[in-house]
C-alpha cells in the first residue's frame, strides 16, 4: 500500500448511546467513492477517548471490512499506556490493517526518553507500519524531530509521522534528519498547503469527512506540484478548516456530517452539542465550499 494524499480521520457514528454501525458503513464506502486517499478509524476524531476497548476494536474491524483493500487503512491503537497500546496494535494487524498511528502518550507527560521508550517498545511487539502522531495541543507532550528521527534510524517499521503541532519548521527539519523516504503527513487541514510545500506526502484530515472529493483534489494538486490550483482550492476549503475547530472537534465536524445526512451529531460526554453560533459558522462554510446551497 502507498501512503499519501488525503487520509480522512474518521468520525464515529453514534445513535441511542451506541455505535451506528450503519451509518459508519456508509461513511468508508462514501468516502472511497469520493475519492480518499486512505481511512483513520478511531483517531481523535472518532473518539477513541470515550470508545470502549470492545468498541475501540470493533469500529477498526468495521473499517477494515468495508474498506476492502481498496485505500490503505491506518487504524488508531494509540493509548498512554504502552501495554494497552502494544494490544490495539496486534488486534490492529491481526484484523488486517494496513499501518498504525499512535499517538505521542497522552496526559503522563514522558520525557524524550519515555517518548522514545513507548514507541520503540510498540514497534518491536508488532511488526506493522507505524506512524507516530505528535498532536501536542492535546497531549501536552510533543516528540522532538532528534527522538522521532532516532525511532525512524532504530526501527524499520517506523515509517513515518501525523504532525499536528502547526510548527511548519518541523516537515523540513524532519526531512533531513529522517530523509526523503520517512512519510510526513500533516495533522491540521489549514497548513497542509505549507506542510506539502516542505516536503509533506499527505493529510489525516478532519474535513475529508465531509468534503472528501475536495479534500482528495487538493491534495493531487500539491503531490502534482500544481499549486495555483491547490490555493484556489484552499481558498475554498479555509473556511470550513476553521469551522471543524471553532469548537472541540469532533463537534463541529459531526454537526457537519448531520447536515449531509450522514449520521446524528450525536457524540459522548463530555462533548456536548454545538452552540448556535458555531452551527452558523459551520453552515456558512459548507455553503462557501458548495456543499450545502
Amino acid at each position: 500500500m502507498t501512503f499519501r494524499g488525503s487520509n480522512s480521520a474518521l468520525i464515529t457514528p453514534m445513535k441511542n448511546g451506541g455505535i451506528d454501525e450503519k451509518a459508519f458503513r456508509n461513511l468508508v464506502n462514501w468516502q472511497i467513492a469520493e475519492g480518499s486517499h486512505g481511512l483513520v478509524p478511531v483517531g481523535t476524531t472518532g473518539e477513541s477517548p470515550t470508545l470502549t476497548p470492545e468498541e475501540h476494536k470493533h469500529v477498526v474491524e468495521v473499517c477494515i471490512q468495508e474498506a476492502r483493500g481498496r485505500v490503505p487503512v491506518l487504524a488508531g491503537t494509540g493509548s498512554n499506556a504502552t501495554a494497552e497500546a502494544i494490544d490495539y496494535t496486534k488486534h490492529a494487524k491481526e484484523a488486517g490493517a494496513d499501518a498504525a498511528l499512535i499517538v505521542v502518550p497522552y496526559y503522563n507527560k514522558p520525557t524524550q526518553e519515555g517518548i522514545y521508550a513507548h514507541f520503540k517498545a510498540i514497534a518491536d511487539a508488532v511488526d506493522i507500519p507505524i506512524f507516530v502522531y505528535n498532536v501536542p495541543g492535546r497531549t501536552v507532550a510533543s516528540i522532538s524531530v532528534e527522538t522521532l528521527a532516532r525511532l525512524a534510524a532504530d526501527c524499520p517499521n517506523i515509517v513515518g509521522t501525523k504532525d499536528a503541532s502547526c510548527d511548519l519548521a518541523r516537515p523540513s527539519r524532519q526531512r533531513l534528519m529522517s530523509g526523503e523516504k520517512f512519510i510526513q503527513f500533516s495533522g491540521e487541514d489549514g497548513t497542509a498547503l505549507a506542510f506539502n510545500a516542505h516536503g509533506g506526502t499527505g493529510c489525516i484530515s478532519v474535513t475529508a469527512n465531509v468534503a472528501p472529493r475536495l479534500c482528495a483534489e487538493f491534495q493531487e494538486a500539491t503531490l502534482a506540484g500544481d499549486y495555483a490550483k491547490a490555493l484556489k482550492l484552499q481558498d475554498r476549503l479555509m473556511p470550513l478548516h476553521h469551522a471543524m475547530f471553532v469548537e472541540t472537534s469532533p463537534g463541529p465536524v459531526k454537526y457537519a456530517a448531520s447536515l449531509l445526512g450522514l449520521c446524528e451529531a450525536h457524540a459522548r460526554l463530555p462533548m456536548v452539542p454545538v452552540s448556535e453560533s458555531t452551527k452558523t459558522t459551520v453552515r456558512e462554510a459548507m455553503v462557501h465550499a458548495g456543499l450545502l446551497n
